[in-house]
């Protein structure tokens, strides 16, 4: 027999502000991660025609990090350890795309997007109604990523050599950092 809590939750499961913090956490490392894609794209595609798209994604992943960053401060968040991490990582993982030409960096760019999305449509429902204005910003940064995506297939990220394949390897290297980001 499975005992429940008073609320509805099984023993073990995240209490709602457990879920919030969570929520704030991961979402804060992800962008950061974001912008970090972005800034390693842009040291290797500096001075082609991309530059400019790709820094407009990257300001938009700016002002995503800048409000969780707020809300870090303001819910009294534990940040992730893993920052350091990403830092590098999202650099290595920008860098190392674009070195494939533009083709490769928005490859990267629909991959980690579709991946984001996933995510942030499952934060959308589990967060309660209490969270409105915590799920209203979610959703309006789920829209920038969309966008992104779209600008990346536009841009001919499927035209990549391998990239069904570097798209999968992308995708379980976001789910794995959102998993672990949540927690540590």
């Amino acid at each position: 027999m499975t005992h429940q809590t008073g609320d509805g939750r099984l023993p073990g499961d995240p209490t709602p502000r457990e879920i919030v913090h969570r929520t704030i956490r991961v979402d804060h490392a992800g962008e950061y991660g974001a912008k970090r894609i972005y800034q390693g794209q842009i040291a290797v595609l500096r001075g082609t025609k991309w530059e400019p798209l790709l820094r407009h994604m990257q300001e938009q992943e700016q002002e995503h990090l800048d409000t969780f960053t707020r809300l870090i401060a303001k819910r009294r968040v534990r940040p992730t350890a893993l920052l350091p991490l990403w830092h590098v990582a999202g650099f290595a993982l920008g860098a190392a795309t674009a070195a494939l030409g533009h083709r490769g960096a928005m490859a990267c760019t629909v991959a980690v997007e579709e991946a984001i999305d996933e995510h942030y449509q499952a934060q959308e429902a589990a967060l309660g109604e209490d969270e409105a204005e915590l799920k209203g910003r979610i959703a309006k940064f789920r829209a920038d990523e969309l966008e992104h995506r779209d600008i990346g297939l536009e841009n001919e990220a499927e035209l990549t050599p391998a990239y069904r394949l570097l798209s999968a390897v992308i995708k379980a290297g976001c789910r794995v950092a959102i998993k672990v980001s949540e927690r540590v």
